[in-house]
């Protein structure tokens, strides 16, 4: 990967000036020193930032200094910073934690329709980036974002993490050796969307900037089902299952079938949206991907959670509880063994880290991870207009298709902009 620029900490102290003007020459340096330690800013500290999986684990090791936290609800933000013992800072606002000079990288946990911004942001700052999934709002999104990356030279880790988990990376193993024979099909289940009765627009709670929390989205009043975890079942902030598991289970078949740098060529989909739903993403769907060596990928809300590979020699199930097949010799070849390898890591936070001491891709970087967002986008697109859809990985744009083409993209609400 290219070199990056060192951090506004460590460039900062060797030039002994303020932060203000600083990144041209900042975003000009070579290669950083490597460092013992890693300090750390998190924007997004709710129930997926501030607890267990990631401040938690961060807390946890032994070479990340957790150094500032960030949230749009302030009771959000007092907890965190009580989880460092006081260490952190706490802001309201990413834009005061992207000034701090002391900082190496920042881990962006925010509801999806803000990742572009923190995440483009956060790499024009010279820190390194680990973007929760689904990496992107839109497709556009996402393609701002992986040039981002590569232009400033940021380590950039997805929350794709069951490329971390060796049960993945040995079905992926098994499949790219062809111990499968030709896959003819990708079976991916990832759940049903909720469904839940309307609430009435409210008065926002008093620790939470709701006009914040909207960011770049449409201004609308407040409404407990549109905020926190359930932001995941509107459209202006998300994308439903299809982007909550689908950003992981996609991730594992496209890392499968080699088409981390691609996609399908064919999209045809149909979803269900009960009636006096609060919820506006569906509930059940079919998705039905076609890619150009003919391999099919049907993508449903019902069944057991996880992805099964169908090939000439039998089927292949991998979750993350199992991994199994309908020819048990199939499960001989061991992960690690085989002609072909894939990128080994076992765990995602630690990876990230030792990326940015030695500056090199991690194990879900932010090129593959687009192009599994964008399979995401497709089906929901598919869904939307009710019809089939011919796209081009290579010009990220529909076929012939304006109305599903203007679905790529979506304003951002003044003064938000990139």
């Amino acid at each position: 990967m290219p070199p990056h620029p060192l951090s506004r900490r460590r460039f900062l102290s060797h030039i002994g000036v303020g932060a203000v003007g600083v990144g041209p020459l900042l975003r000009a340096s070579g290669r950083p020193p490597v460092l013992d330690r890693v300090a750390l800013g998190i924007v997004g500290v709710g129930s997926l930032g501030g607890g267990g999986h990631h401040l938690g684990r961060c807390l946890r090791m032994n070479d990340i200094d957790v150094l500032a936290v960030c949230d749009a609800d302030s009771q959000r933000v007092d907890r965190a910073v009580a989880k460092t013992n006081g260490r952190a800072q706490g802001y309201r606002d990413f834009r005061r934690l992207l000034e701090r000079s002391d900082l190496d990288a920042v881990l962006v946990v925010t509801p999806d329709h803000w990742h572009a911004l923190h995440a483009v942001h956060a790499c024009e700052a010279g820190f390194d980036v680990y973007c929760e999934k689904p990496l992107s709002l839109t497709v556009a999104g996402g393609r701002e974002m992986a040039n981002a990356a590569r232009r400033y030279g940021t380590v950039f880790q997805v929350g794709t993490q069951q490329r971390s988990d060796k049960r993945f990376r040995w079905a992926c193993e098994l499949v790219r050796n062809g111990e499968l024979g030709k896959i003819r099909e990708v079976r991916v289940c990832i759940g049903r969307g909720p469904e839940a009765a309307p609430m009435p627009n409210a008065t926002p709670p008093t620790q939470l900037d709701w006009n914040m929390w909207l960011g770049p989205a449409p201004a609308v009043p407040y409404n407990q089902r549109r905020s926190h975890y359930t932001f995941r079942w509107f459209w202006d902030y998300s994308g439903g299952k299809m982007t909550d598991w689908g950003a992981h289970h996609h991730d594992i078949a496209q890392w499968a079938l080699d088409m981390e740098g691609s996609g399908p060529r064919e999209v045809e989909a149909e979803g269900v949206w009960p009636q006096g739903n609060a919820y506006e993403t569906p509930v059940d769907f079919k998705v039905r991907y076609v890619y150009d060596n003919g391999v099919v990928m049907n993508t449903v809300s019902k069944g057991e959670n996880g992805i099964t590979f169908v090939g000439e020699r039998g089927e292949l199930f991998v979750s993350r509880g199992k991994i199994s097949a309908t020819a048990k010799e199939l499960l001989d070849k061991k992960v690690g063994t085989m002609p072909i390898q894939l990128y080994e890591s076992t765990n995602h936070h630690a990876n990230f880290v030792q990326c940015i001491k030695e500056r090199r891709d991690p194990a879900s970087n932010v090129d593959a991870a687009h192009r599994t967002a964008t399979v995401c986008h497709i089906g929901n697109i598919a869904m939307r207009v009710g019809r089939k859809l011919s796209w081009d990985p290579e010009a990220e744009r529909f076929t012939g298709d304006d109305a599903a083409n203007r679905l790529l993209a979506k304003p951002m609400r003044r003064p938000w902009s990139l």
